[in-house]
């Protein structure tokens, strides 16, 4: 490809994305672990919305006059914390509360998973007890 000829709103759309890829990574999403000194680590989940334009045009046959222009735009909001603690794993959400059935029992499902696994622990320690 690189005996190709660029034409210039290629080369347009390949830089607008190339910023766009520079500004959004898997690092903007899950955010970097945090811990404290008492040993609970944070993790910040965010939600990451992003668009962009492009567009140009040849004035003619000659491709020595061309204007073109791009823009983008990146919205990064906080939606919430993963707090881990002795082993143990919550969401504490930075949004307001869930209003629905389905955003409520998606809110449960970390506590739930919590007390199966509290649950299956308990009865192995029973059973190595008797």
């Amino acid at each position: 490809m690189d005996n190709v000829e660029k034409k210039p709103l290629s080369e347009l759309m390949e830089t607008t994305m190339n910023k766009i890829r520079e500004m959004v990574d898997s690092n903007s999403i899950i955010g970097e672990p945090i811990t404290t000194p008492d040993g609970v680590t944070v993790i910040p989940v965010s939600r990451v919305t992003f668009g962009f334009g492009t567009g140009g045009s040849d004035y003619g046959k000659t491709t020595d006059k061309f204007g073109g222009g791009g823009g983008a735009g990146v919205k990064i909001d906080p939606v919430s914390f993963l707090i881990i603690k002795d082993g143990v794993t919550r969401v504490l959400p930075v949004a307001l509360p869930a209003v629905g059935p389905v955003d409520r029992i998606l809110d449960m499902v970390p506590e739930v998973m919590d007390r199966v696994e509290s649950f299956i622990d308990k009865k192995k320690e029973e059973k190595d007890i008797f």
